[in-house]
Formats: C-alpha cells, structure tokens, sequence
C-alpha cells in the first residue's frame, strides 16, 4: 500500500481473550513513564514517522473496527471488510487522526466516533466505497476476527462503548502477547513461555495445576511458579508499554491503565 500526505456466551474464553483476568498487575513496579505516543507521532511533520505511526495504531485498532461495524451497524462480513480497510486508509490520507483533542475524550473513544462517521455517510451513500490510486488492500487476518464473534456473544446490556472498549483491551493484551513471544524467543526464554500458555491461555477448569504442570514439563513446581511470575511481570510491563504509545498524553495514560488493570501510576511512582 502506498502511503503519502495529503492535505485536503458461558464458554470460556480461550488465548489473549483470557489475559484480561490475570493477575498482571503488581504493586511496586516499575512503569514506562517516557514511552513516546504514537497518537502523537500519527500527526508528525516526517512521512516515515508517521506511517510508522498508524502501522502501530491500525494493529491495536483494526479488529475492534471490524467488529464494531459488524455488531452496531450489522455489516455484512464482507462490507465490515471494505469498510474496515477503507477507513484506515481515508484516516492515513486524510490525517484524520491529527484532529484528536485529548481533552474531548480519550483516543480509543475517538477512533470509534470517527469510524461511526465514516460508517454514516457510506451508508447515507448507500454505495459501498472502493478504494482507487493503485492502492493495495491491507493485510488483516478477517477471517479470524470474524470467527471471534461466534465466540464472543455481544450482551444486548453493553452499549457500543462497552463492546469497543472490550474488543479494543483484547487486542492490547494479543499484541502484548506477541511481544511477551518475540521477547522470550529473542532471549532463550522459551521455557518460561510455555510455562506462562500452559497455565495462563491454555489452562481449563481440568487443569494442569502447578504440579501437573510441573511433571508435564519435568521442572520443579518452584520453577514453575519463578517462571510464571517472570512472564506475567513482563506481560504487565508489556502492556502497559504498547498502553503508552496507545495513548496521547500523561493523564490518558493513567487514566487507561487504572481502568485496565487497576494499577495507579501516580501511586507507585
């Protein structure tokens, strides 16, 4: 994709989905107070910077996108599609993004209002838009977001807020994980990974507890306990490093990670 400025259910839930309950947030940590903000560089005067920028931004925001206009304005799976990758196009074009003011409302409320905008006036055209130039369709996994709705039921009690606010803290932690991923490959830590998947995305109501963890991977349960401490301290710091960039400001930072993970950060400074 070519990318330049211009002005004008019961079940229960399994993987990154499952990251939202564990215990992550530990007191006395320390927490990565001088990220910079990528809400910030989306708007920045170096094309390079930018892009970089909304790469980040379109991974942390494009499945609650597409799920948002599949639940509230009941697109067909292909038409979300369009208009999934349409919006973060016209937004890279455009600069929509530039235009937040974090003193209206926090960034992940703003990207929402504006693909409800967008959403509005294709419909109001009542023509599904095609992107023109040249440009390559983005590559975003739908088939997998789509089969995540079937999974996760929709309560007719959460209003749009609530549903976007919930897809988008499942994609922070699924991108946290990755990182967790990429960490542990990087550094040899490859044990202390499994140990963390086995007992924090993949474990059920059958199991394994510490010890069969522990005869099943041939350690003692006191590593197994090391280990996962290890990974769930980096997964914490690793959320709340993907948080910072999500973020444009100090006080939104704060404010995200209180309602996240329960954590105060001007607390534990």
């Amino acid at each position: 994709m070519e990318r330049g400025r211009s002005r004008g259910g019961d079940a229960e839930p399994a993987g990154a989905a499952k990251m939202a309950r564990v215990s992550i947030a530990e007191p006395g940590g320390s927490f990565p107070i001088t990220r910079a903000s990528v809400v910030l560089a989306a708007a920045d005067a170096d094309a390079a910077v930018r892009t970089r920028a909304f790469d980040l931004l379109m991974s942390a925001y494009w499945r609650p996108i597409y799920k948002h206009l599949r639940w509230k304005w009941r697109l067909s799976p292909a038409d979300a599609e369009d208009l999934t990758q349409e919006f973060f196009a016209r937004a890279l074009e455009r600069e929509t993004f530039a235009s937040f003011d974090p003193d209206k409302a926090r960034f992940r409320t703003f990207v929402r209002l504006c693909a409800d905008r967008f959403a509005a006036n294709w419909r109001q055209a009542a023509t599904r838009q095609k992107r023109g130039g040249g440009r390559g369709a983005l590559s975003l996994d739908f088939a997998d977001a789509e089969s995540e709705l079937g999974l996760q039921p929709v309560s007719a009690e959460l209003d749009a807020e609530q549903v976007f606010q919930r897809e988008w803290t499942r994609a922070l932690f699924t991108l946290a994980v990755e990182d967790l991923r990429a960490l542990c490959a990087a550094s040899g830590k490859e044990v202390q990974l499994r140990v963390f998947e086995r007992y924090d995305l993949e474990r059920t109501s059958a199991g394994p507890d510490y010890s069969e963890l522990a005869a099943e991977l041939g350690l003692p349960v006191t590593q197994i306990t090391n280990h996962l401490s290890w990974a769930r301290r980096e997964l914490r710091r690793l959320v709340l490093q993907r948080l910072r960039e999500l973020t444009a400001n100090e006080s939104e930072y704060r404010a995200e990670a209180r309602d996240l993970l329960g954590v105060d950060l001007s607390e534990a400074r």
